[in-house]
């Protein structure tokens, strides 16, 4: 059996610029993801299951089982750490709206940008929102 191949045609370096430029994105994303999904893995997962074997024996002293719940609250500062580092768009956001973080010349968003950046609904939801505001 002879499988009919369709003529390939040339791939531009345009197009292989793009490929390479988007499969460098979904690289960084992948690690960024791996690396939250590691880290709540390894500050959670002790948690659950000494929680487990709590229920079931009872052997679990106290003070391990506050450790371990620290563990995981611990998880939860260190994501406002790993999204900034790995992620530029964030990076952005954070600086935007944090006063920390914005430059000395940026203005600060109103709430009414704010809304309308976040809402689909276009010019019409302005109006209203001035009118019940």
């Amino acid at each position: 059996l002879q499988v009919p191949c369709a003529p390939s045609q040339p791939v531009s370096s345009e197009s292989r610029r793009f490929t390479t430029k988007h499969s460098k994105k979904a690289l960084k994303a992948s690690l960024t993801l791996g690396i939250l999904l590691g880290m709540f893995f390894v500050a959670w997962l002790p948690f659950f299951v000494t929680n487990v074997a709590q229920a079931v024996c009872g052997c679990v002293p106290a003070g391990f089982f506050d450790v371990l719940t620290w563990l995981g609250y611990c998880n939860s500062t260190m994501n406002p750490i790993i999204y900034p580092l790995f992620m530029r768009d964030f990076k952005r956001a954070m600086g935007k709206y944090l006063p920390c973080c914005r430059r000395s010349g940026e203005p600060r968003p109103s709430a009414i940008s704010l809304s309308m950046r976040n809402s689909n609904s276009g010019p019409r939801a302005a109006a209203s929102l001035k009118n019940v505001l």
